[in-house]
């Protein structure tokens, strides 16, 4: 995010850090404490320096959440593979990478947002504009199926992702699916005929087998829509 600088801190330590470091020491932290336990104070102490060092290259603790979710963004998006020939495949490959990303540091699936703002979202985005534009879809169907994808693969991780880090260290996720599914059993079968009977299946879903169903029935959609033909 851009920003104006203040005066930079006493010893030269603003010279000796860089952004990037201090959004790389703060995904560490996050992973660690999550996103209430981290603190600039614990974040200097990690990084050997004082707190005003990292006011010189950061704002608050907002924007540093921010960065350092589209840090981890941005190394799903290179360690996705880049399949140029087929971009359907293209597609699933690079959304499956984010998803896991995201499920790796759960803290970052809510600070990547829509649309757009950071660069690693904005590569993301134009990465799989770029790829979409490779399927025959109309040209003027490009920019709606692409941020429908985008929005997709972020918001639905962040769905599927978030509620886990919301539960705390006292209630596991198959603890709180359990208890789920014991409130469903209870509801009344004429009103919630396929609640009350796909408890077994809340129990015992995946999240991402959940959310690769879902990606595979968009881009079946998008296969089905887009011109077949190599385009031009």
């Amino acid at each position: 995010m851009p920003r104006t600088r203040g005066r930079a801190p006493s010893g030269g330590r603003a010279d000796a850090l860089s952004r990037e470091m201090i959004v790389s020491a703060a995904v560490m932290l996050l992973d660690e404490h999550g996103e209430r336990g981290l603190t600039f104070r614990l974040l200097a102490k990690q990084l050997n320096t004082g707190p005003g060092a990292l006011y010189w290259h950061v704002a608050n603790k907002d924007e540093l959440v921010a960065l350092a979710a589209d840090q981890v963004l941005g190394h799903a998006f290179a360690a996705a593979p880049r399949l140029e020939d087929d971009a359907s495949a293209g597609l699933r490959a690079l959304a499956i990478a984010v998803f896991d990303a995201l499920d790796r540091h759960p803290w970052a699936a809510s600070h990547v947002t829509a649309p757009a703002t950071l660069a690693n979202a904005l590569r993301l985005l134009d990465r799989i504009g770029t790829l979409v534009a490779r399927t025959g879809l109309p040209t003027e169907r490009h920019f709606a199926v692409s941020t429908a994808i985008s929005y997709y693969i972020t918001g639905v991780s962040a769905q599927i992702i978030t509620p886990h880090t919301n539960l705390g260290a006292t209630t596991s996720r198959d603890a709180y699916l359990t208890q789920t599914a014991d409130r469903w059993e209870e509801l009344d079968p004429a009103d919630y005929p396929f609640l009350t009977r796909t408890t077994t299946d809340l129990r015992d879903h995946h999240d991402r087998d959940q959310f690769i169903t879902g990606l595979d029935l968009l881009l079946d959609g998008l296969n089905k829509t887009a011109d077949p033909r190599t385009p031009t």
